[in-house]
């Protein structure tokens, strides 16, 4: 009697952890909820431009002081240090390309630097006076870059496209646009490399517009949102827009006709951006200003640049 209750115990007790471990993983993957992922205080009030490259590791400006990069390797729950920026430059943007090499938006002294893949110090690959900042950028499957130029006073903007020409310079320059540009912060491509989305901090907005060479053409509003409430954005395979609601907490899920589809609540109420990550490309890492941490939540689609970087988009 004794052996038999022993064995109906055991075998409870397995049917209760078999249940708690399928719980657990359950919890694990639901889509949209996000957690804390490094301890507060790690990054400055300034902690922006999330960038994940092919290995998974996740780069943030701004680790401890103004002008530093850090990085999450994959799995981890601290950032370490990755490389400083020279004297006076400050971070604003990370990107990759096909290559691997990463880029890295200098709001303060007016430059896009690039470390190539494997390498750690920083050399500049554009300078402008001519230029605000620049504040974020987004890169094309061509290398092309396109980076946002906001005058905060003047509550007005620009963008950029700096590309490599045939004599191997790089030039940059001011795209004609067909409106008058708010604040004009962040910045990402459609999927297909033809529509480029715009973010406009004073406004609230997000705007489309169709690339043809140095110029944008057809303007389309794609959503208002509330003035000043906007930052970083990312697109996805699909498509959709994630944008950071700056003060408000969430991360805005947008189809491209502009209907919201979801709203993400996180932890924290100050995102200023957000980068996709992870083995599949469907973490999606956030920089929060409140608490200078990141978290992050899974979503069901991998992000753009994750799949340029795996040569599939």
């Amino acid at each position: 009697m004794a052996i038999t209750s022993g064995r109906n115990f055991w075998c409870l007790c397995g049917s209760v952890l078999l249940v708690i471990a399928t719980a657990s993983a359950r919890a694990e993957t639901k889509l949209f909820e996000s957690v804390q992922v490094t301890p507060a205080g790690e990054y400055t009030f300034g902690i922006e431009g999330p960038a994940a490259d092919i290995d998974g590791n996740l780069f943030v400006v701004n680790l401890g002081k103004p002008g530093t990069i850090g990085r999450l390797p994959a799995g981890r729950a601290a950032s370490e240090p990755f490389t400083v920026l020279p004297e006076g430059s400050v971070g604003n943007a990370i990107r990759f390309d096909r290559n691997g090499t990463m880029f890295i938006a200098d709001y303060k002294k007016h430059n896009i630097f690039a470390i190539p893949k494997g390498a750690t110090k920083p050399a500049v690959w554009f300078h402008s006076e001519e230029m605000n900042q620049p504040n974020d950028i987004t890169i094309a499957r061509d290398g092309t870059i396109y980076a946002s130029d906001p005058n905060w006073k003047g509550r007005e903007g620009y963008v950029w496209r700096i590309a490599k020409e045939a004599d191997g310079t790089v030039q940059g320059r001011v795209m004609a646009a067909p409106r008058a540009m708010g604040t004009t912060n962040g910045i990402d491509l459609s999927p297909d490399g033809k529509t480029l989305y715009v973010g406009e901090s004073s406004s609230g907005q997000i705007w489309s517009y169709a690339i043809s060479g140095n110029e944008l053409t057809g303007a389309k509003l794609v959503k208002s949102f509330q003035p000043d409430t906007v930052d970083g954005l990312r697109t996805d395979v699909a498509g959709r827009l994630y944008v950071a609601r700056i003060l408000k907490g969430t991360i805005a899920l947008v189809k491209p006709s502009g209907a919201v589809e979801r709203e993400i609540a996180l932890k924290g109420k100050e995102p200023t951006n957000l980068a996709f990550g992870g083995s599949d490309g469907k973490t999606v890492f956030v920089t929060q200003r409140q608490g200078g941490y990141i978290e992050s939540f899974r979503t069901d689609q991998q992000g753009r640049e994750h799949c340029l970087q795996r040569g599939r988009c």
